[in-house]
């Protein structure tokens, strides 16, 4: 990994330490808000052991798709706080295209949440681009999920490459983004001001592909995230009209 990278990565881990360090002292005396996803209680298993009672239900059927419920990995159980709930599927289309979708919603403990570079970094994945995007929603009406696609290349053992797009944003019960530093910062103000304990949510969307089918796999991708998304995050966007021209990547 460059020196470049593991800075980055010393700054955001610091900010949130620091961020959940002064929060946590702060839990005694506030209330923790509504999260931006459904939550039900519905188990979650890890190898075959009940791993959680409570989840982020996500929709067992989309169209074109077989799914796969997945619990969360024994990495995650031990490594992240107790009250963290976690939602999980596999899609797979006929043509063998597979999407993991994870939710990662934090309780009381921030420390729930992070950036994915970490994780992507971790498991040898270059990364080569990072862009802002904007992903168009239709139900419950048209709106825009700002978010962020990362694409990446990772070497495979007998020779060769695999590419992956990764495509992430966060969501409280009444706010979207795809910056960190804006979610930080909303955490403090609310607190601060009323109390209240914003409850972040974590959501993205991972598949690999072949060198030379990212803009048909991205392409399908975004239709899954719009078929997906509605039901099972409870905050939307700013309506837009529905000939808006879609803004920040294709």
């Amino acid at each position: 990994m460059k020196a470049g990278q593991w800075v980055v990565i010393g700054v955001a881990l610091g900010m949130i330490a620091a961020t959940a360090g002064c929060l946590m002292e702060l839990q005694g005396r506030v209330r923790l808000g509504l999260p931006g996803v459904q939550v039900q209680p519905a188990a979650l298993y890890e190898d075959g052991r009940l791993a959680a009672d409570r989840s982020v239900v996500l929709p067992a059927n989309v169209p074109g798709f077989q799914s796969e419920l997945l619990g969360p990995t024994p990495q995650e159980l031990t490594g992240l706080p107790q009250d963290t709930t976690f939602g999980r599927r596999l899609y797979t289309n006929d043509s063998g295209m597979k999407v993991q979708l994870t939710t990662v919603l934090m309780g009381r403990d921030h420390t729930s949440i992070h950036q994915p570079q970490y994780c992507l970094y971790a498991q040898a994945w270059n990364i080569t681009n990072t862009e802002r995007i904007n992903l168009r929603m239709e139900r419950p009406y048209p709106y825009d999920i700002p978010a962020v696609k990362i694409s990446a290349t990772h070497a495979l053992p007998g020779g060769g490459v695999i590419n992956c797009i990764y495509i992430y944003w966060f969501v409280s019960g009444d706010k979207v983004t795809a910056e960190e530093g804006s979610r930080l910062w909303s955490m403090w103000k609310k607190v601060l001001q009323t109390g209240v304990t914003e409850r972040w949510a974590y959501i993205s969307y991972y598949t690999t592909c072949q060198p030379g089918q990212e803009s048909d796999r991205l392409a399908q991708l975004r239709k899954l995230i719009e078929e997906t998304v509605p039901e099972f995050q409870t905050v939307t966007g700013e309506r837009i009209s529905p000939s808006a021209p879609l803004k920040g990547g294709k």
